[in-house]
């Protein structure tokens, strides 16, 4: 199935807002360190703000978005969440409005990220709950407010982890497949940071689909226990399947993850995960944030040290810019 062919097929909603492919590029250094053949899919580079995995599920929620006919973003995560803040740069290119709505109460210094958010003209609401999951239910009851209002809201799920989102890595599969074939490459492993689940479930939807691809997707658990993933991501991967015209099931023993490396909880850097970004940064020039993707570092280094992982091996950079540059000291 080429991929592509069934987004036009399908008449999903489109608008293009990362740069894109994305360079795959060797990391001669790093390999050298481990022992392990390892490429870096470069997807902090997709052009949007300061670039992110975001910017791929934005292409398509966006694109619904303006197909409903719909003026106002709606979104939330973490008051520093690189999708919040991307999702408010998609707005500025798009001519929409943007609310974002954050657990918690308004931090006493705000993160980069909110400051952008903000910075980008969205409005940003607290719900007044350290549960994340406090705004799920808000997203909704702000969307009910904006409607009232006579104004058409379009919500996000938090992370942008949809059916709709996660196509935007099922194609994201198929461009890496072709880069892979292109460097002349076998079956690979293709491990990333799992947090909301949509870039693993597009990544393994896109996998299996795709007429090229030879690859494992791998996910590394930030957020969620690895069991609450692999429902998530199987459940995901379904929807993103049947956006693509496919009736393929995916279960839960599809879905590939390394638990473990979490550390303290989501949000707090990890001594392993420290430890991979500055490896990343001395042998390759790469910046790793410490919530997502040092983590998923961390666990393909201790594979491969511990000669689990054969290569080669692909190492999707989904961004966090901004966090990276936070936790400098």
């Amino acid at each position: 199935m080429r991929l592509w062919d069934s987004v036009h097929s399908q008449d999903l909603g489109y608008t293009p807002l990362a740069s894109l492919p994305t360079p795959l590029v060797p990391a001669p250094v790093l390999s050298g360190a481990l022992g392990v053949e390892v490429s870096i899919k470069r997807d902090d580079l997709t052009g949007l703000l300061l670039g992110g995995n975001k910017a791929r599920k934005l292409d398509f929620l966006c694109g619904e978005a303006l197909r409903s006919g719909c003026d106002t973003l709606v979104t939330g995560g973490g008051a520093g969440s690189n999708h919040v803040q991307m999702t408010a740069a998609a707005a500025v290119r798009l001519r929409l409005a943007c609310v974002a709505v954050c657990y918690g109460d308004p931090p006493a210094v705000e993160p980069l990220g909110l400051r952008l958010t903000r910075r980008l003209g969205a409005d940003v609401v607290f719900t007044g709950s350290p549960d994340r999951a406090s705004v799920d239910a808000r997203l909704e009851a702000v969307a009910a407010e904006l409607g009232a209002a006579g104004r058409s809201p379009y919500v996000i799920p938090r992370g942008g982890a949809s059916a709709v989102g996660a196509v935007g890595y099922a194609v994201a599969a198929e461009e890496l497949a072709a880069q892979l074939a292109m460097h002349g490459g076998g079956e690979a492993t293709v491990m990333l940071a799992t947090g909301s689940c949509g870039t693993q479930a597009g990544l393994m939807a896109g996998a299996a689909l795709a007429a090229q691809a030879r690859f494992r997707v791998v996910g590394v658990p930030v957020s969620r226990p690895p069991e609450e993933c692999a429902e998530r991501v199987a459940r995901l991967a379904t929807a993103c399947a049947a956006r693509l015209g496919s009736d393929r099931l995916f279960t839960t023993g599809d879905v590939h993850l390394l638990g473990g490396h979490i550390g303290p909880g989501y949000g707090t850097p990890s001594p392993e995960g420290d430890e991979a970004a500055f490896l990343a940064l001395r042998t390759e020039g790469l910046v790793l944030d410490p919530v997502f993707t040092a983590k998923a570092m961390a666990a393909l280094i201790a594979e491969a040290r511990a000669r689990r992982l054969a290569g080669p091996v692909v190492f999707v950079h989904t961004g966090g810019t901004p966090a990276a540059l936070a936790a400098l000291p």
